[in-house]
């Protein structure tokens, strides 16, 4: 989602005696394969809990330009005790689930998915796109929920590219798009159980961004493309990268002057969320308090009461 002149939006910055937010650490995502073997980048790893709290982990899924045949999704797969938010930013995806919800979201779009108590779930790309190949590149978010929703019913938003509040900096040198949460008093679509904010920027070459920044929430930077540096010490930052933000009330992002002839533009997602402080305890596709809340979550799987792929999809009513 894009517009032609940046400065006909809302403009955002931090007050002049906002309190900076210093860089604690820049992580490299390291590299590797997820469902049925396409490319992602594990954002978050390496990085402390204590600073990811509400987050659990992300996904950079791609960027890759597939050729015919190729593009691979996700097999049938359970989810319990949080929420899961993928968003498309070059691509297609089909999303499905054991209880009949799902639907097709596209460039710019948002599909978040309240697993609460649990289902089945799977992703994959419509078999056009399996059959022309084509360029696909988006995130996933995982967003933990408090114990006392961890078992409410399954939810699901689906957030058009169109839906999301966009917003600039004052000189018009950032494209901010708010997909969840609030900046500066613009709310966007998303509706979210833990508190967050979910926005991504895109700041042309030389660019820079000092945002107002809740100090009850922790601050997180990934860099989608393009090089750059964050805080106002200026840290260098670069695609598959991580900053991590201390305490204060405003964060900044610069674009460098150059980039690569491929990436034009700095593009980086902005996260940040009230810690819920709380116990957790996550295997595979389920996070929980404790360890017998896992123990149950598998038993329940096991036993098909996370629910049954529906027959449609070329499976019986309990195979898996």
């Amino acid at each position: 989602m894009t517009v032609d002149n940046p400065l006909t939006l809302p403009r955002v910055a931090a007050p002049a005696d906002a309190q900076q937010r210093r860089v604690l650490a820049v992580t490299t995502a390291p590299s590797g394969f997820e469902g049925e073997g396409f490319p992602v980048r594990r954002a978050f790893a390496g990085i402390d809990y204590k600073h990811l709290d509400p987050f659990i982990m992300m996904d950079q899924m791609g960027e890759v330009d597939y050729a015919p045949g190729e593009p691979k999704g996700t097999p049938w797969h359970p989810h319990r005790g949080f929420e899961t938010v993928t968003y498309i930013i070059d691509g297609i995806f089909d999303h499905h689930d054991s209880q009949g919800g799902g639907g097709t979201i596209t460039n710019g779009d948002t599909q978040w998915m309240t697993a609460g108590a649990g289902l089945l779930h799977i992703e994959a790309p419509p078999e056009h796109l399996v059959m022309s190949g084509g360029l696909f590149h988006g995130l996933q978010l995982w967003v933990n929920l408090p114990a006392k929703d961890k078992m409410m019913p399954p939810r699901y938003q689906d957030i058009r590219g169109g839906q999301v509040q966009l917003l600039t900096s004052p000189d018009g040198g950032a494209l901010l798009r708010v997909i969840a949460g609030e900046l500066d008093g613009h709310a966007g679509p998303g509706i979210t159980h833990t508190p967050i904010t979910m926005v991504h920027a895109t700041l042309a070459p030389g660019a820079e961004i000092t945002l107002p920044w809740r100090e009850d929430f922790n601050g997180l930077a990934y860099v989608l493309a393009g090089r750059g540096s964050v805080g106002a010490e200026r840290r260098p930052i670069r695609l598959g990268q991580t900053a991590v933000f201390g305490a204060g009330s405003a964060l900044t992002v610069r674009a460098d002057e150059k980039q690569d002839s491929n990436t034009p533009d700095l593009e980086v997602v902005l996260l940040g969320g009230r810690p819920i402080r709380e116990p957790m305890a996550h295997y595979g596709p389920f996070v929980m308090n404790t360890r017998a809340e896992l123990q149950q979550a598998f038993e329940d799987f096991q036993k098909g009461r996370l629910g049954t792929i529906p027959a449609v999809h070329g499976m019986s009513e309990g195979g898996l």
